[in-house]
């Protein structure tokens, strides 16, 4: 076994840890570890060839892989370890890592802090209890939309979507452009589960009907996928007798959401929210477990890769602070906690101590409401007090409270969407 010591650990080398690696770095982390399961950084946005990357961080419309080059040159540039291929097994309380790659073999790397920014998972079709046979053609987006723009495969001529989720939105359009007929949208619930922008461009530009209310009820077919039933459902999302079609197809893309992913993070016990599926972190984005932060869509599935850069940057900070000595781990937690139409915030916990002049607070609302305020209340006095036009669930919202206005109170902070 090959024995390694670092300052930093960062697992994963997608948005978040890529940013998180880099901001440690910037912050004076002297030797800076990024461990990457797949052949080359980027995660993800390697395999997004579409635009509207970056608005927010740089200004300007990217693609995802352009967007991950400016932080692997940064990478490059600062003289980040990284280590490739490289399967991590197990992460213990005492910081230290077990990890094994093919040139390397078993490694233990011990560690003065750790970031988890191992990113998230698309649900699968056992997940959404779809009956009928196994045959080939019943893919998720992500694996659809790899297909395609990496590998260079079309994987069927004619599509159904279930689910609107952006990377299938987004798939639509991508697949309508190679030539493969998009049948059609169907999504469960009753409003769309992916951006607004992404509804305009990737369908309503492009022709595609969506059908709310609706599921892939059975797949049909042995050996390769034939045609898929559909059904219209009741408010109990069940489906609803004599109203089911069947729609030859020869490709089923599976857009049914995203988890973070988080059995490392399970098997270290760290903390976990049941409404994010992700840790319980803090203003540093510290997780439950001393030294180990978390960041980006392992913590919660973000909208724009924009705040899953900013979260690893915020992390990053974290982790060389605690290095440092210089994070308050003494004092009391105060909550963050979800009020009216809110259904969940991040982060969870805050120290006050620890806080930096502004505090980002990340959540998403339950339902759709027209000309709302996001209010921020601390024992009855208003600390954020922030009008919206419409306030929508696939849409992450973000606010900043000044750290002033909260280190009045011990009491637990609450934020709420109300209308009016």
């Amino acid at each position: 076994m090959k024995y390694i010591e670092t300052d930093v650990a960062v697992i994963g080398g997608g948005p978040a840890g890529l940013a998180a690696a880099t901001e440690a770095k910037r912050q004076g982390v002297e030797n800076v570890l990024i461990i990457e399961r797949d052949v080359e950084l980027g995660g993800i946005l390697q395999q997004c060839i579409h635009d509207g990357f970056g608005l927010h961080r740089f200004g300007k419309r990217l693609s995802g892989c352009e967007y991950a080059e400016n932080f692997i040159e940064e990478v490059d540039n600062q003289d980040i370890d990284v280590k490739m291929k490289t399967i991590v097994l197990e992460i213990t309380k005492e910081k230290i890592i077990y990890a094994m790659n093919e040139s390397e073999g078993m490694m233990r790397i011990k560690c003065g802090a750790i970031i988890l920014a191992m990113g998230c998972r698309e649900r699968t079709r056992s997940q959404v209890f779809i009956w009928g046979t196994r045959p080939s053609g019943v893919l998720t987006a992500g694996t659809v939309q790899r297909y395609i723009n990496m590998e260079g495969y079309l994987p069927g001529k004619k599509a159904v979507i279930l689910g609107s989720g952006d990377i299938g939105l987004i798939m639509a359009r991508r697949m309508t452009l190679e030539g493969i007929k998009v049948e059609g949208v169907y999504e469960l619930m009753s409003s769309p589960g992916g951006l607004t922008r992404n509804i305009c461009q990737c369908l309503d530009d492009y022709n595609i009907p969506m059908h709310l209310s609706t599921t892939v009820v059975r797949i049909h077919g042995n050996k390769k996928l034939e045609g898929v039933t559909v059904a219209q459902v009741d408010n109990n999302r069940n489906p609803i007798k004599g109203t089911e079609k069947y729609i030859e197809c020869d490709l089923l893309v599976l857009a049914v959401g995203l988890i973070p992913e988080n059995e490392l993070s399970r098997k270290l016990e760290v903390k976990i929210d049941p409404r994010t599926k992700g840790p319980v972190v803090d203003e540093s984005f510290m997780t439950s477990v001393e030294g180990v932060f978390a960041a980006g869509n392992v913590v919660t599935v973000f909208d724009l890769v924009d705040y899953v850069s900013i979260t690893g940057e915020i992390a990053g900070r974290g982790a060389a602070r605690y290095l440092e000595g210089n994070l308050n781990l003494k004092d009391e937690y105060q909550s963050v906690v979800p009020g009216e139409n809110v259904n969940f915030v991040v982060p969870q916990i805050i120290r006050k101590n620890n806080l930096e002049e502004q505090l980002p607070i990340y959540f998403r609302v339950k339902q759709k409401e027209k000309k709302v305020k996001v209010i921020g209340e601390i024992d009855g006095e208003i600390c954020l007090d922030k009008k919206h036009v419409v306030v929508l669930p696939p849409e992450m919202i973000v606010e900043n409270i000044k750290s002033e206005k909260i280190k009045s109170s011990n009491n637990e902070l609450t934020i709420s969407v109300k209308v009016g």
